[in-house]
């Protein structure tokens, strides 16, 4: 088994667990266009791709239609649905032994980066990592294949044979193929077995601890 100087890490469904905030954050968006919706779960699929995307994708929304309901989404996100959330058990355990090892740590999300630097910095976990990588607000830099190719240019990573990266959905683990870096696909996240499987993992960890085996 390899190991790895570079980890990358996905934030939504990865390092923390933000459906409350995100599923919150979308039904106060779609209620702008008079769409209610009774179950939370249904807007799961909300968590880790872009969100423009999802507006499109799930309620057929123009491209002019997703970008509003973006805004309108930012409106409760930015005060309240950024900090409805919660840092799954053992991340912060995990980061402090890899960083103690060594490692270098970097977060590549899809997040608007100005929300992604808040989310960590809100649970102290900012100090663990040498750079933030997200995509932009004006909805540019949103491919997650973008945002690792940003994050390891911006770190001086050219050593893409001892890099690898964690998320829990197929975007983080097809982003990577396409960077040509490994990856680790998780299961407490949003993600499926299957999903992840499928998109081509280089390895699959059920629990936040199984990540250091594989790292």
């Amino acid at each position: 088994m390899k190991t790895y100087n570079t980890i990358l890490f996905d934030l939504d469904g990865t390092l923390t667990d933000p459906g409350l905030g995100i599923t919150n954050s979308v039904m106060y968006a779609l209620k702008k266009y008079g769409i209610e919706v009774s179950d939370r779960s249904e807007l799961y699929k909300f968590i880790g791709p872009p969100l423009a995307e999802s507006f499109e994708k799930y309620y057929g929304f123009s491209t002019e239609e997703s970008y509003r309901a973006v805004d309108c989404y930012r409106e409760y996100y930015r005060d309240r649905g950024l900090y409805e959330n919660t840092v799954y058990d053992g991340v912060e355990d995990l980061l402090k032994e890899l960083k103690a090892a060594g490692k270098t740590l970097i977060v590549a999300t899809s997040k608007p980066e100005v929300f992604a630097k808040e989310v960590l910095r809100h649970f102290g976990l900012d100090k663990y990592f040498e750079y933030i990588a997200g995509g932009n607000l004006d909805g540019t830099r949103t491919v997650k294949a973008e945002v690792i190719a940003y994050a390891l240019d911006a770190c001086g990573i050219t050593d893409k044979e001892n890099a690898v990266m964690v998320g829990d959905r197929m975007h983080d683990i097809v982003g990577a193929k396409t960077v040509g870096i490994d990856s680790i696909g998780v299961l407490f996240g949003y993600g499926s077995r299957e999903e992840l499987e499928n998109a081509g993992a280089d390895y699959i960890a059920e629990v936040v601890e199984n990540i250091k085996y594989y790292t």
